[in-house]
């Protein structure tokens, strides 16, 4: 007769097996919660914005300092870590004229663990382009051990980004890199040109709403109204960490640039209104006059909102709201008298 103790204790163990089907490895949700216990909890690579392990999105408009910023982040996580910048916007002059002091000639010095990278035109190929630089960039952080990598920027990875077929097979070999390897990685995205006026959203982040969906977590830079030397960094997407810099509590900064380290200085946080600039009366009267004049041409609520810049939400409401009506002013002669009763006035002399 069998150990009743031995058959509850095989029973529980088969419980506890993995099963693997195709590309699923299905546990029990309690295991599944008692081995990932077993491991570290992700720490912060950058403040709140960027944890291990995932895959992250900063976006702005052109020339707020988005790439600055990256390589802001760069330089503070090298001191610890290695670092893989895929540097496809700057030429090496132009990196080197940027960490550059003009006046003194000062050159910033990085952290030993930061590597950049930058795309060899002798090398370039326009065939198979996409697939091609997905491998170059997992063999150049491979050999040189880095864990975390910054790509600048999205455009050079994915051409059809704003197809939703295409952005969602590239974010998959995103997601398929960070979980084979544990990589970190950061992807730098820009924005249609937008109004000052408005808060930013995740509708501002060019392409394909897939991009937004895949990505761990997300934040932006803003352009203050109130002073065009500020700038401001707001968390629009959190998985990992707090969501801490919403719009009630963005992250102040002035670009400065010290001993040739052209940087991101912290200001002060402040709310996301502070920095937008106030509408007229004259500008939100065309503003919702615009709305139900797209509406009229068959516009949807969604293609309003990404064409002014507006939340869903906004538009909804504007396009259920009457258009103020245009005051008209009754004509008088100026040297007659108008007719009153049927009976005519007199006439203009």
């Amino acid at each position: 007769m069998n150990d009743p103790i031995t058959a509850i204790i095989a029973e529980l163990e088969s419980s506890q097996e993995t099963d693997n089907i195709g590309m699923f490895t299905i546990r029990t949700a309690n295991r599944t919660i008692t081995e990932a216990a077993m491991r570290p909890n992700p720490r912060q690579l950058y403040q709140e914005l960027w944890y291990e392990g995932e895959v992250c999105c900063l976006f702005s408009d052109s020339n707020l300092g988005k790439s600055i910023y990256a390589v802001q982040m760069a330089d503070t996580i090298a001191t610890l870590r290695p670092v893989l910048l895929v540097d496809c916007e700057l030429t090496d002059k132009q990196f080197q004229m940027r960490y550059t002091d003009i006046d003194t000639g000062v050159m910033h010095i990085f952290p030993e663990l930061l590597y950049r990278a930058e795309i060899n035109p002798n090398t370039l190929d326009v065939k198979d382009y996409e697939t091609k630089i997905f491998h170059h960039i997992e063999a150049a952080a491979q050999h040189m051990k880095c864990n975390i990598i910054i790509i600048d920027n999205l455009t050079y990875l994915c051409n059809s980004s704003d197809k939703g077929v295409d952005a969602g097979l590239f974010m998959m070999k995103l997601m398929n890199l960070k979980k084979k390897y544990g990589w970190s990685l950061l992807i730098i995205a820009h924005t249609p040109k937008r109004s000052l006026m408005s808060p930013i959203t995740q509708n501002d982040l060019a392409g394909s709403k897939k991009l937004y969906n895949f990505f761990d977590s997300v934040f932006a830079i803003g352009k203050s109204a109130k002073d065009s030397r500020l700038r401001y960094v707001k968390q629009l997407k959190v998985r990992a960490g707090e969501f801490r810099y919403d719009s009630s509590n963005v992250i102040v900064y002035e670009i400065e640039k010290t001993d040739g380290f052209v940087h991101f200085e912290f200001k002060e946080f402040s709310t996301e209104k502070e920095h937008l600039k106030e509408r007229t009366e004259k500008e939100i009267t065309s503003t919702h006059r615009n709305v139900h004049e797209l509406k009229s041409q068959g516009k949807s609520t969604r293609e309003i909102a990404a064409y002014l810049g507006l939340s869903k939400s906004k538009v909804d409401r504007l396009i259920h709201t009457p258009l103020p009506s245009v005051p008209t002013c009754p004509t008088v002669p100026a040297d007659g008298t108008p007719g009153t009763n049927g009976t005519p006035g007199t006439e203009q002399k």
